[in-house]
């Protein structure tokens, strides 16, 4: 995992900006970016993100996800998948926690963030709430 380049920078102060977000709703380290959830439900908002979510595997100890997430005016569609179980994660709401995986990551790939390498969202991590 490389350093943030001053592009990278530049590139997420824009993003920021365009879509109302806050040092609230960023954690920026020099190896990468997180968006919390916060910064997710503004991205969400302001870019007119539709989600629907279907279940995949729904067990004991494992949840599987689907998020499909739509921007209509700008014709884009794309399916993406959350995930949680004993290896993941740290508490035991397995749905709650793949559903909050799945709709960041689809947030993040419906506006082009999540191919920026070193931009995550909060819920990808372990320390879920």
């Amino acid at each position: 995992m490389g350093q943030l380049t001053e592009s990278d920078k530049a590139r997420m102060r824009d993003i920021y900006e365009r879509n109302g977000l806050t040092k609230d709703d960023v954690f920026v380290h020099r190896h990468f970016v997180i968006i919390k959830r916060t910064g997710i439900e503004k991205l969400q908002a302001k870019n007119n993100i539709d989600v629907e979510f279907h279940e995949i595997v729904i067990e004991r100890d494992f949840v599987v996800i689907k998020a499909v997430a739509y921007i209509n005016e700008l014709n884009i569609r794309v399916e993406t998948y959350g995930e949680a179980g004993s290896e993941n994660c740290k508490n035991t709401y397995y749905v709650m926690t793949a559903e909050k995986r799945a709709l960041s990551r689809a947030v993040l790939k419906a506006i082009g963030l999540y191919s920026e390498a070193n931009v995550y969202s909060e819920d990808e991590g372990v320390h879920d709430e």
